[in-house]
């Protein structure tokens, strides 16, 4: 029997932007108060060219022009956000908006009635009818400083966080934002902790932000029902708060107005998120630059 040499294989290739750390080996420390679990609710509000680009549908195969799909978005920030910022407001729960920065142009008042509700505001790049990946580094620095001095010029300050359109980078992505100023970013979903990114000039704070706890990914991707979602919110929230004895965390939910913003769904959310406010006692609900500004302090830089 002839046998013939398998070749050796080669270094499987890695990123580079953090080392593997067992959460079970990692410095201890608390947030504010002693609480061991920190909770921030991020709320995406997007805005997209009509029948251009890439979009989010409902019902996927409609011939152009899409009024369906393009109608069912633009819920979202005429109806669906401005009953959230009522739930928001009722339960006295913080958020942190992720906004596409057109919508300065496209609906100003709703980042307005936001603003005065004391939400923070972080980048989610121009429109979510684009992503960067495939883009030269020089157009990618235009698009992420530009985003940068849209929202700096409306808010008073630059944003702290940023969240890519679609979580779509390029290989410099992260340098890039730690070039611009930004504080903490978000696309990376490998942890419960917040996690220090090697950039080429630095380092740059990774936010956990959830691909699960998401409504996109849960009831449009797998087709999960409103039910089904409030419930995980409450499991993630119970399991967390027992893990967190041992090791302090961070639970993030990720939320789409014109997903959630549906009465139907919100209905669901609105049970989630009361009992969310009924634990503050057990944890820390907080904006994520609040929590990132923490972290930050707690580990020496």
């Amino acid at each position: 029997m002839k046998f013939t040499k398998e070749p050796m294989p080669l270094p499987l290739r890695q990123h580079g932007r953090y080392d593997y750390s067992p959460i079970t080996e990692r410095p201890d420390f608390s947030w504010p108060g002693g609480k061991r679990l920190a909770v921030f609710l991020a709320l995406n509000l997007e805005h997209y060219a009509f029948n251009e680009g890439i979009a989010e549908d409902l019902v996927p195969g409609i011939p152009a022009p899409d009024v369906l799909n393009n109608s069912w978005r633009d819920y979202g920030n005429r109806v669906g956000a401005w009953r959230l910022l009522d739930l928001f407001r009722e339960l006295d729960l913080p958020v942190t908006l992720l906004i596409n920065s057109a919508l300065y142009d496209a609906c100003p008042q709703l980042i307005a009635a936001f603003r005065e509700a004391g939400a923070e505001v972080a980048a989610h790049g121009r429109t979510n009818s684009e992503h960067q990946a495939g883009f030269d580094e020089a157009t990618e620095r235009s698009l992420i400083c530009d985003v940068r001095d849209s929202i700096a010029a409306h808010e008073g300050t630059p944003p702290a966080g940023w969240l890519s359109p679609w979580i779509a980078e390029t290989a410099v992505t992260p340098d890039l934002l730690h070039e611009a100023g930004y504080q903490y970013l978000m696309d990376w979903c490998m942890d419960d902790q917040p996690v220090w990114l090697n950039t080429r000039s630095g380092r740059i704070l990774s936010m956990p932000y959830p691909q699960e706890i998401n409504d996109s990914a849960a009831i449009i991707g797998r087709q999960i029902g409103a039910e089904e979602f409030a419930d995980m919110i409450v499991d993630q929230f119970d399991e967390m708060t027992l893990q967190a004895i041992d090791q302090p965390l961070v639970m993030s939910v990720a939320l789409h107005s014109m997903i959630i913003g549906q009465p139907f769904r919100m209905r669901h959310l609105r049970r989630a998120l009361g009992y969310l406010a009924s634990q503050r006692q057990n944890c820390w609900i907080a904006r994520a630059s609040d929590i990132a500004t923490h972290f930050v302090a707690q580990s020496g830089r």
